[in-house]
């Protein structure tokens, strides 16, 4: 006699397992689901797709890399001859000397001025566009960010129009009678400042907006209802909320002035030496490959510092704010 499955809900069906043996299974189960093996199908397919990013990768960051590290063991000779070598000795001509130290301090000084003065102008400007609920908020985050479709070459060719000693900045105090002579913009710190503050203001903009996420409107008008002052809104809940947006918007900003070659070079006119410059210098001017890979290494160096500390910061900023994780999850 056998049992019909549709009046029997509780009667098992033999299921045939993998490894070929045949188990019961209620008939009113829901069917099984075949799942793949591990360790095929889906394995090979995700490493064919990541396959081109690792391979461009390779080629156009870890072999230069490897490249610049191994020139920077080697020695310089004589005409801008390269001996082969395996030495720290070139390492050793650039820490023990003053000249270098001195450029990597002032490297260091302008990209936290620039840093610095980035946020100050464009965090009143991303908190707005994050805020607001007009209708041209697509239009106005455009705008903030065009000048992004000007090659920086030409930003600075017009930084040097503006701040030079003929510029626009002095030639309109001169003729007010404000000042008697030609103000120093250009040509030294304050000058590649003031430009590349301006430069880096679109990326701050589009990296506060993206870490304001956490901003709630709400929140603001709770504690408004609860009687707290402007200030203390922006002090209390505000800044806390949009800080993940500012550290994010400081590294990126601090990293591109680091790395700055162009506007440091115009605006200051050869007379502000930094990371960037004098590896330039040493490559192409003096031919010394070795002490350019060496002063490479350590701008690389100073990055992994400045991530390191940024993401001490993150996770400080989610401690405090967020509180510890429970454990297990």
């Amino acid at each position: 006699m056998t049992v019909d499955p549709a009046e029997a809900p509780e009667a098992a069906q033999a299921v045939e397992a993998p490894d070929g043996t045949r188990t019961a299974r209620p008939a009113n189960a829901p069917p099984a689901v075949n799942v793949p093996p591990r360790g095929r199908g889906p394995g090979r397919l995700a490493l064919a797709l990541l396959a081109p990013g690792l391979l461009a990768l390779l080629l156009t960051y870890v072999l230069p890399l490897v490249w610049v590290l191994r020139m920077s063991l080697n020695e310089s000779g004589e005409g801008g001859a390269i001996r082969q070598t395996f030495s720290l000795a070139t390492f050793g001509h650039v820490l023990g000397s003053g000249h270098y130290w001195n450029v990597i301090g002032r490297t260091v000084e302008l990209g936290v001025l620039v840093t610095v003065f980035t946020l100050l102008v464009s965090y009143p400007v991303a908190l707005f566009l994050a805020r607001t609920t007009s209708r041209w908020r697509g239009l106005l985050i455009a705008l903030a960010v065009t000048p992004l479709l000007i090659s920086s070459v030409a930003r600075t060719f017009g930084w040097m129009a503006i701040l030079g000693s003929q510029g626009v900045i002095n030639k309109t105090l001169t003729g007010a009678g404000l000042i008697d002579g030609p103000l120093p913009l250009a040509n030294n710190l304050t000058g590649v400042v003031i430009a590349s503050t301006e430069i880096y203001m679109p990326f701050a903009i589009l990296a506060m907006i993206s870490g304001f996420g956490r901003l709630d409107p709400a929140l603001e008008h709770a504690a408004a209802s609860l009687g707290a002052p402007r200030r203390t809104v922006f002090r209390r809940i505000v800044l806390p909320l949009t800080l993940p947006g500012v550290l994010t918007a400081a590294l990126l900003v601090f990293v591109l002035s680091l790395s700055g070659y162009v506007t440091p070079r115009l605006i200051g006119g050869g007379r502000v030496f930094v990371l960037a410059t004098e590896i330039y210098d040493e490559a192409i001017t003096a031919l010394d490959w070795p002490v350019a890979a060496v002063l490479s290494v350590l701008l690389l160096a100073v990055f992994g510092v400045v991530i390191t500390l940024y993401l001490r910061a993150q996770r400080a900023l989610e401690a405090r704010f967020t509180g510890p994780r429970e454990a297990g999850s």
